[in-house]
Parts: C-alpha cells; sequence; structure tokens
C-alpha cells in the first residue's frame, strides 16, 4: 500500500517547526528519519493530512556536556549515537543498546527523538531512558519544558507531548565511578523488534552497597516500565551478594498487564523478562564493582 497524499513542510528552524505543529494541529506529524512513520504512512494506521519533516532543524543535532548530563539533539541518527566516543564513555548503556535496534540501514536514518517519541512498547531506547532518569526537552509555541523519563511515557505509543510540542534533545546524567551498565533482551532473529529485554544501571558505594538502581523492561507493556519495587529493594544492600534471578522475579512480579500475542504468551514474556533481568543485573553488577571496567 501507498500513503494518502499529505501535505509537505520542512522548517529550517525549531521554532519554525512548532508554530507548524500549532497551526496545523491534529492534521499534522513530524517525522525525523521515518523509520516508524513511514511504514505506518504505507499501511495506513497513520493518515496525517501534513507532514511536518525535521531533517533541515540544525537545533535538533549536535552533543554535548552540560550541568553533569550528556544532552543529546533529537534528530542525532542512532548511527552517529554508535560510533560516539562521547556517548560510550559518559552514557555507556546508550551505546550498547544501539546496535540491538534493527539494522544498520535502519539505524542510518532512525533518530534518538523519533524512537523516544514513539515509544513502541519493545524499542531499546525508551527503557534505557527510565532506567537513567534522563529527561526530555521539549519545545513549544510556549516556551521550553523539561519532562523526567518517568512521567514522559504515557501508554501505548502514546507520550506526555502536546500536538503542538516537539522534542528537542535528551539529557542523560553521566554517573560515577562505580557504575554498572547492560542491556539484555531476546528476539527470535537479530534486527527483530524484542520479546522482551532489561536495561539495568546501577551504582555502588565504597562499600559495594546499591546507591542507585534503574531496571528499565521493554516489550512488557503497552510502554517501557520501570520496575521499581525491585529496584527499592536492592537499595542499600550488598550488590553481589542479591541473588540475579531473585532480582529478575521481582521485577516482572509486579507486572500488572504484560501482552500475549502470536510471538509469546504473557506467562512466556514473564519468563523471558525474569531471564533477562537477571543477566542484565549480574553484568552490571559485575562492572560497577570493578569500578566501570567489565
Amino acid at each position: 500500500m501507498k500513503p494518502p497524499p499529505f501535505g509537505y513542510h520542512a522548517p529550517a528552524a525549531a521554532d519554525e517547526a512548532v508554530a507548524l505543529l500549532a497551526d496545523l494541529g491534529e492534521d499534522a506529524k513530524a517525522i525525523a528519519g521515518g523509520q516508524s512513520l513511514v511504514p505506518m504512512l504505507a499501511m495506513r494506521l497513520a493518515t496525517p493530512e501534513h507532514l511536518v519533516d525535521l531533517g533541515r532543524v540544525s537545533g535538533l543535532r549536535g552533543i554535548e556536556r552540560r550541568d553533569g548530563s550528556l544532552r543529546i539533539g533529537a534528530g542525532i541518527t542512532q548511527t552517529a549515537i554508535q560510533r560516539s566516543a562521547e556517548v560510550a564513555r559518559d552514557v555507556p548503556l546508550l551505546a550498547r543498546a544501539t546496535p540491538l535496534i534493527g539494522h544498520f540501514q535502519i539505524r542510518n536514518r532512525g533518530t534518538i527523538g523519533g524512537s523516544i517519541a514513539h515509544a513502541d512498547a519493545a524499542a531499546e531506547y525508551p527503557a534505557v531512558a527510565l532506567a537513567l532518569d534522563a529527561r526530555m526537552e521539549i519545545l513549544s509555541p510556549r516556551g521550553p519544558r523539561t519532562v523526567p523519563a518517568g512521567r514522559f511515557f504515557t501508554g501505548l505509543w502514546s507520550t506526555d507531548l502536546a500536538e503542538d510540542e516537539l522534542l528537542t534533545g535528551v539529557a542523560f546524567p553521566v554517573r560515577g565511578a562505580r557504575s554498572g551498565f547492560a542491556i539484555e533482551e531476546f528476539a527470535r532473529r537479530g534486527g527483530d523488534f524484542a520479546v522482551a529485554g532489561a536495561a539495568v544501571a546501577v551504582e555502588l558505594d565504597a562499600a559495594g552497597r546499591v546507591t542507585r538502581c534503574g531496571i528499565g523492561l521493554f516489550g512488557l507493556g503497552q510502554s517501557a516500565v520501570r520496575a521499581p519495587q525491585a529496584e527499592d529493594a536492592l537499595i542499600g544492600s550488598a550488590g553481589a551478594d542479591a541473588d540475579p534471578g531473585e532480582v529478575g522475579q521481582a521485577a516482572v512480579s509486579a507486572l500488572e498487564s504484560v501482552p500475549s500475542d502470536l510471538h509469546a504468551s504473557a506467562d512466556h514474556r514473564r519468563r523471558i523478562g525474569a531471564d533477562v533481568v537477571a543477566r542484565a543485573w549480574r553484568r552490571a553488577v559485575s562492572e560497577a564493582g570493578t569500578g566501570g571496567e567489565e
């Protein structure tokens, strides 16, 4: 199938883009790399009357260290993130998640902002943003605002973005030396969406006790989610003593609604989810215990 006709707009600045989104209202969609939206257009799952192309908005690109965080412009491609020495050094969990996204052709076009704003439940970046307490930078005709990742994802393909708002960047806090990160997922084939996955970030004090823990789950609900009960239970404990299997079970036990489809039943997804959390936890704690060197 082919998409229905639509008006095409190519603003040169972020202010111009949000003004167009405000003027066109619910009949408009912003498009960046198009790796999620274009297939939906082709299958007529989305039928906007106008597309606002963000490809020429230079203000949406750039990677810079700012106020203890690494700020990544929403228009940065996944390939650029994968190749960035700054990302690998300052936000290693994001760097490790990127090769799991689709195939290299998709990463060449897909952007971090597009992935996060699309909010697919099986996508890696939203779970990474949750695990790292990332902050979403948003622009509208009313001005800029910042939303923590924990409040940004609101449901199936839905976020806190209003119709006239644009995600302009994502700020990831840079963690200390005794931090560890890991992402694990199960997919039937390389490049497929994950049946279930987990992104884990842990920070230890000098005695090896957990001072911070973030567990982001994907493929296990209508959106990426955190596992707050499991995280809270780990704070203050000796990271090396926590049983990975128990951590995995605790992370999935509180999930209220796990999807069941032709790829996996809800029970099977829970079992896979517990396993990927356990594997990610083991790797992350091991890295944190060696001061960031696996």
